[in-house]
């Protein structure tokens, strides 16, 4: 872990070294006032140099300007290679979270990983940049006032050394506790932002429903949570201080007393003593920054581990020796195939269907039957448990994921449009697309007339999620994106069922043109949609009970006719 986290110095070496280079000129600053100090009382007030005393305080304060501009640097440019760092981490998780597959997104939720990405990379940040400048420099700070206390009286400097280990007996027992507890709060920051981000998300159902009361309640437990588990790692902190502070203070005791036998003793004189009594701040401050660094080294190393968890989750990965799939005829057969999630009760079984290059293919049964499973295989979205999925005769495993994903175009009924304009919703389908393929795009879905009415045309801001166009217009653009696209493959995953049927008819009327020409499977609930379908089959409990066309399987009297009379009795 810590050569990794290393690593991300690398591009800032220079700036690196000129923090540490200013950090350790601050710390050696700090040291000149007390030989000054005791110059002055062993030399020159009882010489009565005056002019020297002059010179010696004119030099301290040029010193003093000279670490006012190292401070400044060390601050500034410090904390803009910690952030510079953290932009680092940042890019690296965001380009490894659009590699993740679909089944890291089905366990890990949206507001956990912003969690992750914005408050846990912020601590490491701040350990990056205060780690070093503490860790190194204060050690070169301890070794050298140690060494210039031995100078002054190696007995009261060893007596001052001897209770270290006291403070280090605190620091490391109370090291885990504190660390396990910022860990926990941690786990309760990322789960409060989870259900936050749910809520918020979700306010216009919430509204519909009248249920603020049960999302207060909700967002209360993940609250209080937090509240919990950030006293306690105050709680843990607390006692960290408080037995930390309580050995420096017996320090200045053990100081007072020892010193006071010294000079009573005449071991030392009073001018000495008074130097060490100024001096010894020198070495008692770095020791306790150490001690206190290891609350932001807890908090920082914390954070990192959550940022490894998410890097080093196993990305999507081609098959070796996987080729580039080229335009693709459009072909689709599945051999038996068998798919769980997470590896437990299967969801598809032994599913077998060919769909020929241009044909419409309709899928059809009951609500978590395997239908929508199988649109997300065939892009290989997710790996078969067994069996193979070929393209054009070709197993999906030997082509690449983007070229294969590139020849399918995806419409499902949850509609996700971006918070920008409608150009740039439509441009995802292929981004070095003309302003003027966007608008035939456009019209081909039946689009173009309303965004002309629009003040600002195509470059309309459509709000989060396009809250601002209704459920017909979101899918419109939907389809003038994979029109765009232009995909020999098409999927149409319950395009429609969302819509009333006064719209679904002229929806359909686009989705009839997007799927001319193309291998097209279709998903559907409303069976007078997927009449004039090549074929059919009936998917139920992850198999294909039945297959055929619309007349054959009303002809078999089975399921499909089961369904047809049940949806055709509802419509009367």
């Amino acid at each position: 872990m810590l050569k990794r986290f290393l690593a991300y110095y690398k591009p800032h070496k220079k700036v690196f070294a000129l923090d540490m280079f200013a950090s350790l000129i601050v710390s050696l600053i700090g040291i000149v006032y007390p030989m000054v100090t005791r110059e002055m009382l062993n030399t020159l007030i009882p010489e009565r140099k005056y002019r020297m005393i002059v010179l010696a305080g004119s030099a301290l304060l040029a010193l003093y300007l000279v670490r006012m501009l190292l401070n400044y640097f060390i601050q500034y440019y410090g904390h803009v290679m910690g952030v510079r760092m953290q932009t680092q981490m940042r890019t690296d998780m965001f380009k490894h979270l659009q590699k993740l597959p679909y089944s890291f997104y089905d366990n890990n939720e949206t507001g956990k990983i912003m969690s992750r990405m914005t408050s846990d990379l912020f601590e490491v940040s701040e350990l990056a940049h205060h780690g070093p400048e503490n860790l190194i420099i204060s050690s070169i700070s301890i070794v050298t006032s140690f060494t210039y206390l031995s100078f002054i009286n190696i007995w009261l400097t060893l007596i001052i050394f001897a209770c270290v280990p006291f403070l280090l007996v605190i620091a490391l027992t109370l090291r885990k506790k504190m660390r396990d507890a910022f860990a926990q709060s941690r786990k309760a920051t990322a789960e409060i932002n989870a259900a936050l981000e749910s809520s918020v998300s979700g306010i216009r159902v919430t509204k519909a429903f009248c249920n603020a009361e049960k999302e207060q309640e909700k967002f209360e437990v993940g609250n209080n949570e937090y509240t919990s588990s950030r006293s306690r790692a105050y709680r843990a902190m607390g006692q960290f201080h408080s037995g930390t502070s309580f050995i420096t203070d017996v320090f200045n005791v053990i100081i007072l007393i020892a010193g006071g036998f010294f000079l009573y003793n005449g071991d030392i004189n009073f001018a000495d003593y008074s130097a060490f009594v100024v001096s010894v701040n020198l070495f008692i401050s770095p020791v306790m920054t150490l001690i206190n660094f290891m609350e932001q080294y807890q908090s920082g190393v914390t954070g990192f581990e959550r940022f490894l968890e998410i890097m080093d989750t196993e990305p999507e990965k081609d098959s070796e020796g996987a080729v580039n799939a080229g335009m693709v005829e459009g072909r689709i057969e599945l051999r038996g195939v068998t798919y769980a999630y997470d590896g437990e009760k299967d969801v598809l079984e032994n599913v077998n269907l060919t769909i020929e290059k241009g044909k419409t293919f309709a899928l059809v049964g009951p609500s978590g039957g395997g239908k929508t499973t199988i649109c997300h295989l065939i892009p290989h979205f997710y790996d078969v448990t067994s069996g193979e999925i070929l393209i054009d005769g070709k197993e999906i495993h030997t082509l690449t994921m983007e070229s294969l994903r590139r020849n399918i175009g995806i419409v499902q009924q949850d509609i996700y449009l971006f918070n920008a304009s409608i150009k740039d919703n439509i441009l995802y389908g292929r981004l070095d697309a003309t302003d003027e393929e966007v608008i035939e795009a456009a019209k081909r879905a039946n689009i173009h007339d309303y965004i002309m009415t629009l003040e600002n045309g195509y470059d309309t801001q459509i709000g989060e999620r396009g809250v601002r166009l209704s459920g017909g217009q979101k899918q419109r653009l939907s389809i003038a994106r994979v029109f765009l696209k232009n995909p020999p493959i098409l999927i149409l995953d319950e395009a429609t069922s969302a819509l009333d049927n006064t719209t679904e008819i002229l929806i359909q009327q686009s989705l009839d043109e997007l799927c001319q020409g193309r291998t097209t499977l279709v998903v559907a609930h409303r069976l007078s949609t997927i009449k004039n379908a090549d074929e059919i089959a009936v998917v139920s409990s992850g198999r294909i009970v039945e297959q055929g066309t619309h007349a054959e399987l009303l002809d078999k009297n089975g399921e499909y006719a089961d369904l047809y009379a049940l949806q055709f009795r509802n419509n009367q």
